[in-house]
């Protein structure tokens, strides 16, 4: 699904599995992100939409996990494998990923075990920058859903897009959220000021008094 030029939707219920939280693809120029993998129900239809709008020529160089649960990270391994990218994550959900913890992953929630997932690049601390082909994705830790939940931004087309997959939550007590900081995240996120979000499961808004009604909603 295009949401501009040189952004697309290529995993989510009714694009791939279910069980799939949406995945997007971000092309800057020379080379791509994708920002998650879904459950790796349907990896191969997954992959097929990402061959159908990037040329073949321009190679998916990072795979951003947004959080380290199952519906976002359970196609991880294969999608990385086949495309040949790097794994990105922050370092308090990368300790989960690695270990295959089934809880704190949400992998038990769908009936499933969270095979341990080796992560390329943990990022450590509040905020990093990415270099993607010739422009930049900013990665910014905002716990509270899980301790190492990041939205990620980029500037693209005149727009700053924001990847929040789960601005919504839940929070859980299995999946080790936190009260607290998931309010002083939406905060910060609200404080972005994104003209796009990209959310995990309720799709995308447009413009900033929609990306704004929506993350203030949940505080």
């Amino acid at each position: 699904m295009k949401i501009l030029e040189n952004l697309w939707q290529v995993a989510g219920p009714e694009l791939t599995a279910p069980e799939d939280a949406a995945a997007y693809l971000l092309r800057l120029g020379p080379a791509a992100a994708l920002i998650d993998a879904g459950s790796g129900e349907a990896v191969p239809d997954l992959l097929a939409n990402i061959a159908r709008v990037l040329p073949p020529e321009v190679p998916v160089t990072h795979l951003l996990l947004t959080h380290c649960h199952f519906d976002h990270t359970g196609g991880a391994e294969a999608v990385a494998g086949h495309l040949g990218c790097r794994i990105v994550a922050h370092a308090l959900d990368a300790v989960f990923l690695e270990a295959g913890d089934h809880a704190a992953t949400a992998a038990s929630w769908y009936g499933r075990r969270m095979v341990p997932l080796r992560i390329d690049h943990k990022i450590q601390g509040a905020q990093q920058t990415i270099a993607v082909g010739n422009g930049e994705i900013h990665a910014y830790h905002c716990p509270g859903h899980s301790p190492g939940s990041m939205v990620f931004s980029a500037d693209l087309d005149g727009h700053k897009i924001l990847f929040g997959q789960d601005i919504h939550g839940p929070l859980h007590a299995s999946l080790r959220s936190d009260r607290g900081d998931y309010l002083r995240s939406l905060r910060f996120i609200l404080a972005l000021n994104a003209d796009i979000l990209c959310e995990g499961h309720y799709g995308i808004f447009r413009g900033q008094d929609e990306v704004r009604t929506f993350i203030a909603s949940f505080l």
